[in-house]
């Protein structure tokens, strides 16, 4: 197919495109930014097209795909505008104060629960947990290497039965 029979298709089917961004985006505007947005990957990709397919088709999953990428790009965005005169709520950030205090509680439980461990898993654990791969480790402590992995293994399982024992208790139940 060439340039013009892909450009004489693209316009027979514009009209579908058009109707197919309004339902998507509900604002006219938008659906226009869409169109365009979507003949341009269109045109530019045109030689991906595989002939006596389905042109329509083809050209709606592109549109479908932009929008939902376009979508997803604005609620990680999640900008704020405030058109509002009063600045007060969005200045309000410049003097948040961090609270380590719920930080430093939770990393003292954990150190109080690591020290608790056998020696048999604390041990290996600790070398992994200060940058040692399981072959190091393995080597350092002469154990096989599934040894090491199943330790460490049963450290972390003990681990996170205890924290969650812990941060259980910490849950307060509204009425």
């Amino acid at each position: 197919m060439s340039a013009t029979e892909f450009t004489n298709a693209y316009l027979t089917i514009e009209p579908f495109l058009t109707s197919f961004a309004y339902r998507l985006t509900q604002s006219e505007d938008r659906a226009k930014e869409l169109v365009q947005e979507t003949a341009y990957k269109a045109f530019k990709h045109w030689k991906m097209y595989k002939p006596h397919t389905n042109l329509k088709a083809w050209l709606m999953t592109i549109m479908r795909n932009t929008f939902i990428n376009d979508y997803r790009r604005h609620k990680r965005r999640q900008t704020f505008n405030d058109n509002s005169t009063n600045l007060y709520f969005i200045n309000s950030g410049k003097n948040t104060v961090n609270n380590a205090g719920e930080s430093a509680l939770a990393l003292s439980e954990i150190h109080a629960v690591l020290e608790d461990l056998e020696n048999w898993m604390k041990v290996p654990f600790l070398m992994y947990l200060n940058g040692y791969k399981y072959d190091e480790i393995a080597s350092e402590l002469n154990i096989p290497l599934g040894t090491v992995k199943s330790r460490i293994f049963f450290a972390r399982r003990k681990l996170k039965q205890v924290l969650r024992v812990v941060y259980s208790s910490y849950n307060v139940i509204d009425n």
